[in-house]
């Protein structure tokens, strides 16, 4: 009685679970057999037209800093701060009195050269009108006079090429405005010293812009490079004047990326009409427009994970994971680059990491 009690114990479990599995419909166990239902679409090109928002810097379309050629002093200060100035207008007089007497002294030497070359082409002239009597004058002092004479010129024309080089240089004591613009900045006062070194040198005199005519400039990345081209229409804001959207077109590409951010420079120019002022800073939009069309698929048919970034593709009803590398994104929409894909693939709409290499689609 004993072991036939134990027997029933150990085969109680077993017709417990037969019953349960027994009482189960066709329709539930249809149901657990069946593969997951998932939608799939047919993959496409199309163009995708995005954009890219980029800070961006507004210059002077002309923009210089003024230096001091000569070691001098501020002996008059026309302008300052904010000064509208026009090409040529003097802004700064120097003083620097040794150049004075370096001009007055190659002035001296220049009259002195004229005087001994005048007196030296005068005795070659009568030696020449002599000499065509034979027998006056040898020919040899004709030649030592004439040598005399070139001599004397080149020395005539060094001493006016010396008094012109002291010209030039009593001309850097005055400083011009090289275009028309705005004075934005000042770093000196009347008598402070300047120079092309030392002290005097660290900082510009004066900085003039052209404030009627910006500059705007762009380093764009790498990756949207090659969207852009000549005469592109673009839009911007600034921060100053944050309801207003200013347009403008691609000008000037560098055409080169730059080695240290790898971007490429990129210009626009503005007309200002006062609203702008150089110095602000732009958040530019940048249109991104491919030429040819791409595969376009919805974000959630893309699955990044640790091991990379996929699409899963059926195949025969099976799923199979295809590697593909994302380009630019639209709102729900990415493009996809891959060389096992091509048109009017089925791929799963809603593709996640739990769908496995060869699982069977419904």
């Amino acid at each position: 009685m004993k072991r036939y009690s134990v027997k029933n114990i150990i085969l109680l479990p077993g017709l417990l679970l037969l019953m349960a599995g027994c009482g189960k419909t066709d329709k539930e166990v249809t149901t657990e057999s069946k593969a997951p239902v998932l939608e799939t679409f047919n993959l496409q090109k199309e163009i995708l037209s995005s954009s890219v928002s980029i800070p961006a810097e507004l210059t002077g379309f002309q923009y210089v800093d003024l230096y001091a050629k000569v070691s001098s002093y501020v002996k008059e200060l026309k302008v300052d701060i904010g000064s509208k100035v026009k090409k040529g207008q003097l802004l700064i007089v120097l003083e620097a009195p040794e150049i004075s007497s370096q001009l007055a002294a190659a002035e001296s030497q220049l009259h002195s050269q004229e005087a001994v070359y005048t007196a030296s082409n005068s005795t070659y002239n009568r030696f020449l009108e002599t000499s065509k009597v034979e027998g006056t004058i040898s020919k040899n002092d004709l030649e030592v006079a004439l040598s005399r004479k070139n001599s004397d010129y080149a020395k005539l024309q060094a001493a006016k090429a010396a008094y012109k080089e002291v010209q030039i240089i009593q001309s850097y004591l005055q400083i011009r405005a090289p275009f028309d613009g705005v004075v934005t900045a000042r770093n000196i006062n009347t008598g402070a010293y300047v120079g092309p070194a030392g002290k005097g040198s660290e900082l510009p005199l004066l900085t003039v812009q052209d404030d009627k005519k910006l500059r705007l400039s762009v380093s764009v990345p790498e990756t949207y490079a090659a969207y852009l081209k000549h005469g592109d229409s673009i839009s911007f804001t600034v921060r100053s004047l944050p309801n207003q959207t200013f347009k403008a077109k691609i000008a000037r590409m560098s055409g080169a990326l730059d080695a240290r951010l790898r971007s490429e420079k990129v210009e626009m120019d503005i007309e200002n009409n006062t609203l702008l002022m150089p110095g602000m800073v732009a958040e530019v939009t940048l249109p991104l427009t491919s030429a040819d069309s791409t595969f376009v698929v919805s974000k959630s048919a893309v699955v990044t994970y640790s091991e990379g970034t996929f699409v899963v593709k059926s195949i025969n009803g099976k799923a199979h994971r295809i590697a593909v590398k994302k380009g630019r994104t639209e709102g729900d929409k990415v493009e996809i680059y891959s060389d096992s894909l091509s048109t009017d693939d089925k791929l799963v709409k809603l593709a996640s990491e739990e769908i496995r290499e060869g699982t069977a689609l419904n």
